[in-house]
Order: structure tokens, then sequence, then C-alpha cells
């Protein structure tokens, strides 16, 4: 292994996976880690994960961490927001309010790193329930614009469509600011995720 991969893996990505409760973040996660999905809802507190994968044909090393959506846990937020190299901002397609709260969401993350570029990227989940669909793929595109021309994926956890494809755009974002940074030097090796 060069040390090139030997430092990817001590300094892997770092993900945050950020929405409103209900809207799917752990059923994306998971499809993308494990390729399962599980209909049992379970309100996730903070879950994390650790995977590699092929972006690009070069190999990325990702820490996914899941996060709680419900407003309680709002506290915590902060930390996790310090804690990211990217952002997942995940709103259902089958309901309007998780798509107006990903505002909150992408303010809170800006504060945070007081305005510097930070990579997101806008993921419309549950678009298997189509016959359900309140908040049409236009309207997630221009979101995505208004917000710098950011990735933007409509996917379905439940079928498996495009969840990896989430998370490579966010590689991607993290690769295009460190090209444009030249941030190639060591990074903080703190690590918040357990391998499963």
């Amino acid at each position: 292994m060069s040390d090139n991969k030997a430092n990817d893996r001590l300094n892997p990505y770092k993900v945050v996976v950020f929405g409103s409760g209900t809207v799917g973040k752990s059923s994306i996660t998971l499809r993308f880690v494990t390729d399962t999905f599980s209909s049992e809802y379970l309100p996730t507190i903070e879950d994390c994960y650790r995977k590699a994968c092929q972006v690009d044909d070069d190999t990325a090393f990702l820490d996914i961490l899941d996060t709680a959506g419900q407003e309680e846990y709002s506290a915590l937020r902060d930390q996790w927001v310090r804690e990211g190299r990217a952002f997942l901002l995940v709103y259902s397609v089958t309901s309007r309010t998780s798509f107006e709260e990903i505002q909150s969401f992408r303010e809170r993350i800006l504060l945070v790193n007081e305005d510097e570029a930070v990579p997101m990227v806008l993921v419309a989940n549950k678009v298997d329930l189509e016959d359900q669909r309140v908040v049409s793929t236009e309207e997630g595109k221009r979101m995505a614009a208004e917000y710098g021309d950011i990735p933007f994926v409509e996917c379905s956890a439940l079928k498996g469509i495009n969840c990896d494809v989430a998370f490579h755009h966010a590689v991607r974002e993290i690769r295009a600011i460190d090209a444009k940074t030249d941030a190639e030097g060591p990074q903080s090796s703190s690590s918040w995720c357990s391998i499963l």
C-alpha cells in the first residue's frame, strides 16, 4: 500500500447525513454501506459507519455519521457539523415540510463553518412513492442551484436507486475543494466511527 493510500485510510472523508426525522437518512446510509433495507423505523441519535468505495477510479475511505432528525437533538448538530467534511442534506419527496427544513440545516452548517466553502449534496429520497410525491424534481433542482449549484440526487433507499451516487458526489465535492485549496497536508486524525 502506498503512503497516500495509507494516509487516506487514516484520514477518511467524514460525511454527515442531515435531514428531518423520517426522511430516510438511515435507510440511505444502510443501503450504501450494506446494500440492505429495513422497513422498521427506529429513530437515530447518532450512528457511525465506515466504508471504502471506488469513486472515479480512486478508492475513497468514508466515515459516515447518520444523525438524528428530531428537534430534541438539535444541540448536537454543531458538534456534528464541526466534524464533517461533506454533508448530505436529505428530504423526502413525500414531505414538503422536510424539504423546507433543508434551509435551516444548511444555514447551521454555514454558520458553524463561518461561511467557508463546505461540500454539500442535496438528496431527495422516496422517489419510489411517486403517487405520494409533493415536492417536484424541478423544485429540488432549483434549490440545489440556489445553493451554488451543489449536486442534486433523487434516490430510493427502498429500491436501491442512486444511494451510492449521493455519497460519490460528496467524495467528488471534497476532492474538488481539496484540489482548489491545495489541502494535501495532514489533517486531524480524530475518529468518531467504529468499523461495523
